[in-house]
C-alpha cells in the first residue's frame, strides 16, 4: 500500500501531493538534504534510470523520478517492508500525465497561482495498478505484470543529457498553532491593589458555605460575583434594565412567499443588474483548451471527451515515442499455445447450482454496496447474474468467483449503456434548422431540476461552454425566484462564458434572461422560451430552485413548469457524494412532471470526489431507466465529461 506520494519543485514548493496516512515530513525534507543538495546516497538522479533510486530512512523506502526542464521531481513513499512492484511504472505514468497536463503552465514565466486537479487522475492510476497486482497474486507466483517504464515527454529529443536541475530547498514545517480558550467557570484572579499590599485579595477570603450540601456550579458563580463585585452608589443600584420590545415573527403563505403588512413590499434585495460597463472591470478569465477536453470532428460539433479515454490517450501518445516492436513468441509460444489448448479442451468445468452461488452472490453484493451502490440496486443486480449462471458450466481453469465477475460487469454494462441516443448536437440541429419545410425553426429547451446543492447552476454553466464550442447561441433563464443569490451567480457566469465565447469567436452568443425574485418560475420560464424564440436564439437554459424530494408541496409545482416551459429535455443534477438515497431522489424527480413526461437523463456532479466509489451511477439508472448523459469532474468549465461505460464497470469491480 502506497503511503504519500508528492510532486514537488527544485525551488520547494509542492505542487500537488495524496497521502494515504500520516507519515512525518522529514521523510522528503531528509531526502532533498541527502540526494540533492549534499549528494550523500549512491543513488544516481537519471529520470530514465529503471528501476528507480530508492531511498530508505525511519522504515519507509522512497523512490523517485525527475524532470530536468519543468524542474519537478516526483515522489513516492511506502513502507520498506512492502514489495510494490508497479512503484516504478506509476511514478514514469504520473510524470508523463503531470507534464502532459501542467507542462505549459509551469513553462510559462509569470505564471502567479498554480491550479491542479491532478487527484482523479492519479486515483485511476492506483485503483490500476492495484486490480493488476492483485491478479497476479491470485494467478500464482509464475504471473507476471508488464511493468515497461515509458519515457518522459519532457526528454530531449537530441538524446543529450539537460543540464542537472538547481538545487531544492527545504521544505519548512508548518508552525503549531497554540490556540488559548479561556475558562468560563472560574472567575479570574484580580491583581491586589497596590495602596493596600497587605490586605488579601477578595477571592482569597475565606467564606462559609451559602447552606448545607454542595452547591451547583451558577450559584458558586453568583458567589464569587457578589463577592468580587466593585461597589456601586445607590443611584447606580436602583436603575432597571428595560427589556425592548419583542421581534415581530414573520409569516409565510402556502407559496412560499411572506405575507407582509405593508401592501407592496417587497423582500428583493439583490443589487440592480449590472450593464456591460461594469463588468470589464472584473477580473481576467483564463482562457481554456478545447483540446483539453473535447475534440472537434469533420464536421465542425465538437464531442467530449471521457475521463478515460482522456488518460490513456495521454500515457499512449508518450509511450509511442520510444515503442519498440514486440519480440514475436516464435515456434516455443505457438507450440505452448496449442499444448495448453489441447489439455484445456480436455478438462471440463463445473455446473453451476444455486447452493454454489450463494456465499459468492453475498460477496459481490456487500461489494457492490461498498461502491455506493443502493441495496436494492445490488440485490437486483445480484439475482440477474445468479439467472444467468444457473445451470452454466463454468469454463476450463475459471472459478466460481471469476465466472461471478464476468456475469456482473455484463450486467452492469447492460444497465448503464444507454437505450436511446443521447446525440443533443444533433437534436438541436434537427430543431433548430428543420430539414422539413412544414416545421418552422424554434429554440432547443433543456432544464436542469435536482435537489438543494447538487450544482445545478454551475453544472447549467458547463452545458452552456460545450454549447458555446459548437457555434450555438445560447440563452440562459434565472428560474431560480426563491434562493438568495442565484440570480447574481447566474450573472457571474453569463459575464465569464461571453468572455471566453469572443475569444473563441464564431459567431457563438449567450445571455441571461432574468425577472429578478418573487416571480412564479413556470411563468419566467414560459416568457424566456417566447422571448428566445422571437429573437432567434438557438438554446435555451433554464434554471430551476432546489427542492427537496419528499416535499409534496414544492414537487407538485414542477408540473405547472413543465406544462408552461414544454422542455424538450429535463436533466436531473445528482450528485457522487450521495448513498442510498439517490434511489429516491430519482424516482419522485421523474414522477413530478405530470402524466406523460419524465426525465430524459441525468447528470452526475462531483465525480472527482469520490474516487472509484461511483456507484450512484447505477443506482439512478436502476431506479428509473434513464441514462447518465454527462459527469462533472471539477470547478472549470471544461469539467464536463459524457460517460464511459467502460471506465465505469472498471472502477465498480475493481
Amino acid at each position: 500500500m502506497l503511503d504519500c506520494f508528492e510532486i514537488v519543485s527544485t525551488s520547494g514548493v509542492v505542487l500537488w501531493s495524496k497521502s494515504y496516512t500520516s507519515i512525518s515530513p522529514s521523510l522528503i525534507n531528509s531526502l532533498i538534504k541527502d540526494v540533492f543538495i549534499e549528494e550523500r546516497s549512491n543513488a544516481t538522479i537519471d529520470e530514465k534510470a529503471n528501476p528507480k533510486p530508492s531511498y530508505r530512512k525511519e522504515g519507509y523506502t522512497l523512490k523517485w523520478t525527475t524532470i530536468k526542464d519543468l524542474g519537478l521531481i516526483f515522489v513516492a513513499v511506502y513502507q520498506s517492508l512492502l514489495h510494490l512492484s508497479w512503484i516504478d511504472q506509476l511514478l514514469d505514468n504520473v510524470r508523463t500525465l503531470f507534464s502532459e497536463l501542467y507542462g505549459g503552465q509551469l513553462k510559462k514565466s509569470s505564471i502567479a497561482k498554480f491550479e491542479c486537479d491532478f487527484t482523479p487522475y492519479f486515483d485511476r492510476q492506483i485503483e490500476e495498478f492495484e486490480r493488476l497486482d492483485n491478479n497476479a497474486k491470485s494467478s500464482g507466483p509464475e504471473s507476471s505484470v508488464d511493468l515497461t517504464p515509458s519515457s518522459s515527454s519532457a526528454e530531449d529529443e537530441t538524446g543529450t543529457d539537460v543540464s542537472p536541475p538547481p538545487i531544492p530547498v527545504l521544505r519548512k514545517e508548518a508552525p503549531k498553532r497554540v490556540v488559548d480558550h479561556p475558562s468560563t467557570d472560574v472567575t479570574p484572579i484580580p491583581t491586589p491593589s497596590t495602596s493596600r499590599p497587605s490586605s488579601p485579595a477578595v477571592n482569597h477570603l475565606l467564606t462559609a458555605k451559602a447552606g448545607p450540601g454542595k452547591q451547583s456550579r451558577r450559584a458558586r458563580k453568583a458567589a464569587v460575583a457578589a463577592t468580587s463585585a466593585p461597589a456601586s452608589s445607590g443611584d447606580e443600584s436602583s436603575a432597571r434594565t428595560k427589556k425592548g420590545a419583542a421581534k415581530k415573527m414573520r409569516t409565510w403563505d402556502a407559496s412560499g412567499y411572506a405575507d407582509e403588512d405593508e401592501p407592496g413590499k417587497v423582500l428583493d434585495y439583490s443589487a440592480p443588474a449590472k450593464d456591460d460597463a461594469s463588468d470589464a472591470a472584473a477580473p481576467a478569465i483564463e482562457s481554456v483548451s478545447s483540446e483539453s477536453w473535447g475534440t472537434r470532428t469533420k464536421k465542425g460539433e465538437f464531442v467530449l471527451k471521457d475521463l478515460d479515454d482522456e488518460m490513456d490517450s495521454i500515457i499512449a501518445a508518450a509511450n509511442a515515442k520510444s515503442s519498440t516492436a514486440e519480440p514475436s513468441a516464435g515456434m516455443l509460444g505457438s507450440s505452448l499455445g496449442t499444448i495448453g489448448g489441447l489439455f484445456r479442451n480436455i478438462v471440463g468445468g463445473k455446473t453451476l447450482t444455486k447452493e454454489d452461488l450463494v456465499k459468492p452472490l453475498k460477496g459481490m453484493e456487500d461489494h457492490l454496496v461498498k461502491k455506493n451502490v443502493a441495496r436494492e440496486a445490488a440485490e437486483r443486480l445480484c439475482e440477474s447474474a445468479e439467472r444467468d449462471l444457473l445451470g452454466m458450466k463454468t469454463s476450463n481453469f475459471t472459478s466460481i468467483e471469476t465466472t461471478l465477475r464476468n456475469a456482473m460487469e455484463v450486467a452492469l454494462r447492460k444497465i448503464l449503456t444507454p437505450t436511446t441516443s443521447l446525440d443533443i448536437l444533433r437534436e438541436i440541429q434537427s430543431v433548430t434548422k428543420p430539414t422539413s419545410s412544414r416545421l418552422s425553426p424554434r429554440p432547443y429547451t433543456i432544464s436542469i431540476v435536482g435537489v438543494n446543492g447538487v450544482g445545478k447552476s454551475t453544472n447549467l454553466s458547463k452545458l452552456a461552454f460545450f454549447l458555446l464550442q459548437n457555434r450555438f447561441k445560447v440563452l440562459i433563464v434565472a428560474g431560480d425566484t426563491f434562493r438568495s443569490g442565484a440570480v447574481e451567480q447566474l450573472r457571474v457566469h453569463v459575464r465569464n462564458l461571453k468572455e471566453l465565447a469572443a475569444r473563441e469567436g464564431g459567431g457563438a452568443q449567450v445571455d441571461l434572461y432574468e425577472r429578478g425574485y418573487g416571480k412564479d418560475a413556470a411563468n419566467v420560464a414560459g416568457d424566456a422560451v417566447a422571448y428566445a424564440k422571437r429573437e432567434g436564439w438557438d438554446v435555451v437554459l433554464i434554471d430551476t430552485a432546489g427542492r427537496r424530494h419528499n416535499d409534496q408541496r414544492l414537487m407538485s409545482s414542477l408540473e405547472k413548469f413543465a406544462k408552461l416551459a414544454k422542455p424538450d429535455k429535463i436533466l436531473m443534477v445528482g450528485e457522487a457524494l450521495v448513498g442510498s438515497d439517490s434511489v429516491q431522489q430519482a424516482r419522485n424527480f421523474n414522477a413530478a412532471f405530470g402524466a406523460g413526461r419524465k426525465l430524459d437523463g441525468f447528470i452526475i456532479s462531483k465525480c472527482d470526489t469520490v474516487g472509484d466509489m461511483v456507484g450512484v451511477l447505477v443506482s439512478m439508472v436502476h431506479a428509473t431507466g434513464i441514462p447518465v448523459v454527462f459527469l462533472g469532474v471539477g470547478q472549470h468549465y471544461a469539467d464536463l465529461r459524457t460517460l464511459s461505460v467502460s471506465w465505469a464497470v472498471k472502477l465498480l469491480m475493481s
